[in-house]
Order: C-alpha cells, then structure tokens, then sequence
C-alpha cells in the first residue's frame, strides 16, 4: 500500500481556536504513525454559503473547487469541530455542502465516499464539543465517509490545549495520538 494521505482541518476559521490546534496535535501524530499529511485551514477556501442559485449563474467557486481537491487526494480526514449549540458549526457544515455537489466529470461524492474520517472536539466546557461530534458522524456517515467508532472530546481547552505541539493532559494526548495510529492503520486496511 501507499503511504496513508491524511488531510486535517477544524470547522473554525478563527485565528486562534483551540480545535486547529487539536487538529495539528492530531496530524503530528498521524505523521509519526507513518501518513503524508497535510493540515489547512477553512478560512483559506471563502467559501459562500451554499446556494444553487449562485452555483447555476456562477458555477463552482474556486474555493470549493481547491477544496473539493485537497478532499479527493487525500484517504482520510482528521476533522476537529467545535460545538455550536449542541452541533457542528455552520462554516464546517457549508464546507461539506459545498464537497458533496457534483462537478463535470465527477463521480457523486468523490470526496467523501469511501474515506476515513476522525472526530475530534474542543471546547473551554468539561463536556468537550462531544454533541457537535454525533451530528458530524450522522452527516459524514450519510454521504458515504467511513467514520472511526472512537473520537476524541477535550474539555477544559484553554489548560488542556495551550500549543499546537501537544495536549497539557498526558491521558488526552495519548488518545489523540491513538485515533492517528487507528486512521492510519484503517486506511492501510483498506487500501
């Protein structure tokens, strides 16, 4: 098998989230574990709010477009979502959206079906993000994503999340770097 590609993200385009640093934690891992990885940043994309009427008289944005690659040349995806009133945050919602529209020449979720996928969550609260994190897997598992059965809610992020290196808690750390290992050795498996 080829070396395991794994893309990491957050569902926040703010500068200093806690959960793009939880997602370079995780990518650290999953590159000493052996992948090729890469780690970007929603902002990077502007995307528009999905509309079909912006798509039928613009067509795709080339936002969408870049990021609808980076999904396709990579296996998996370590995706770090905060919680947003018990769920995902609309601009990581807008962004699988976005993915899920069917390009010329494109085969119907290209970018999702058949991947891997890791959750993860970070909150300042003791519960970690762990709501937003059920409706990601019902979202991502619906449009074809193999969702890992383990993921990872860190609580208490301002303590436990301080550098984008590694998690304060030596217990938490150690169940980042064990999702990483599992995406990688899942998509060994399978590929």
């Amino acid at each position: 098998m080829n070396t395991p590609k794994i893309l990491a993200f957050a569902g926040s385009t703010r500068k200093d989230s806690v959960n793009k640093r939880l997602a370079k934690i995780a990518i650290l891992a999953a590159d000493k574990a052996g992948a090729e990885t890469t780690f970007i940043d929603l902002h990077d994309y502007n995307m528009p709010l999905y509309s079909e009427d912006l798509l039928a008289e613009h067509g795709m944005p080339d936002g969408v477009i870049a990021f609808k690659e980076m999904l396709k040349n990579h296996n998996g995806f370590l995706i770090s979502s905060p919680e947003y009133n018990g769920s995902l945050t609309g601009t990581l919602k807008n962004a699988i959206d976005w993915a899920t529209i069917k390009a010329d020449g494109e085969e119907r979720m290209a970018c999702w079906n058949g991947k891997i996928a890791g959750l993860l969550s970070a909150s300042p609260g003791g519960l970690g993000g762990i709501r937003g994190l059920h409706h990601l897997r019902t979202i991502l598992a619906g449009i074809g994503t193999f969702v890992l059965p383990n993921h990872l809610a860190v609580g208490n992020s301002t303590t436990n999340l301080q550098n984008d290196e590694q998690i304060t808690d030596e217990k938490l750390q150690q169940q980042v770097e064990n999702l990483s290992i599992e995406m990688v050795r899942v998509i060994r498996g399978l590929h």
